[in-house]
């Protein structure tokens, strides 16, 4: 009921209409759910739901945002596999998310915002190679900036960001410049409170470009 609802408003009528819920039903894999009150749906199921009602008129491009927050597993991945099936047929679609594993396994480009800014716009695999050997952070008991102003010259380093009580550290090679950073840490008597290492992906990319604050 409600995809013929909404496929009227879309201007579908008749046999076209019917023929068009029960393809698109079966796209999102609810048509042995179709006679039941959506209001029994899991939050999965209506999701699902909603990206039925969006495939009705067979759009050229298919905005998508956030679909998967809220869902359980199965629904996930359900909704993968349906916008992974629907791209190879040649429907282009944006794809909003916050989940970079999300972004890395289904578009083809990714623009990366801050502030309402497009900051990043490339490939996955050129937005991940940019990052060279990954990403080395620091949470410090001493004098952050002057670390940083050390760690600048040592090979391995490709460009080091300092921030209250810690360090950022882009690196060519990752276990080379940890060695080269415990060392001058222990010559400045700067005491190591964290480390962590963020081998190159998607999410070491966007904390990259946007920082590791906390956002409101």
């Amino acid at each position: 009921d409600n995809l013929l609802f909404f496929g009227q408003i879309y201007g579908l009528r008749g046999q076209q209409l019917r023929r068009r819920v029960d393809q698109v039903l079966e796209m999102v894999q609810l048509t042995n759910r179709a006679d039941d009150p959506v209001e029994q749906y899991s939050g999965g199921m209506k999701r699902r739901v909603n990206m039925a009602v969006g495939l009705l008129h067979e759009p050229e491009i298919l905005f998508l945002d956030e679909p998967t927050v809220g869902v359980d597993p199965q629904s996930r991945n359900a909704i993968f596999e349906s916008v992974e099936a629907l791209n190879r047929a040649g429907l282009t679609m944006i794809y909003t998310t916050h989940y970079m594993e999300e972004a890395q396994r289904l578009c083809d480009r990714i623009a990366i915002m801050d502030h309402g800014q497009i900051i990043a716009l490339d490939t996955p695999a050129n937005l991940i190679r940019s990052m060279g050997g990954g990403m080395i952070h620091l949470e410090i008991n001493g004098d952050a900036t002057a670390l940083a102003g050390q760690a600048e010259g040592l090979p391995a380093v490709q460009s080091i960001r300092s921030q209250a009580g810690g360090l950022d550290v882009h690196t060519w090679r990752s276990q080379e410049a940890l060695s080269g950073l415990l060392a001058l840490a222990g010559q400045m008597q700067a005491n190591i409170l964290s480390l962590q290492i963020f081998e190159p992906n998607l999410e070491t990319v966007f904390l990259s470009l946007t920082g590791k604050s906390l956002r409101e």
